[in-house]
């Protein structure tokens, strides 16, 4: 679990790491490349977004992960 504190952002542990790390793409760049992020990692637990893999992922996601290879 990533917590949020206004602009500091703190996790612990690995799946954690990986859930922050995605969450700070989405602030950073977007949902739907955080998204794009979580696909071609195939990081598929649930948070912070459902679309670690090709068949949960909405076309838009595909479209960006190919797009960022």
């Amino acid at each position: 679990m990533a917590v949020r504190h206004d602009r500091v952002i703190t996790s612990a542990g690995v799946s954690s790491g990986i859930d922050m790390a995605v969450r700070l793409a989405a602030l950073l760049t977007g949902d739907v490349t955080a998204q794009a992020i979580q696909l071609y990692t195939e990081y598929d637990p649930q948070p912070p977004f459902d679309t670690g893999s090709v068949a949960k992922a909405p076309a838009e996601v595909l479209e960006r992960a190919r797009a960022l290879c």
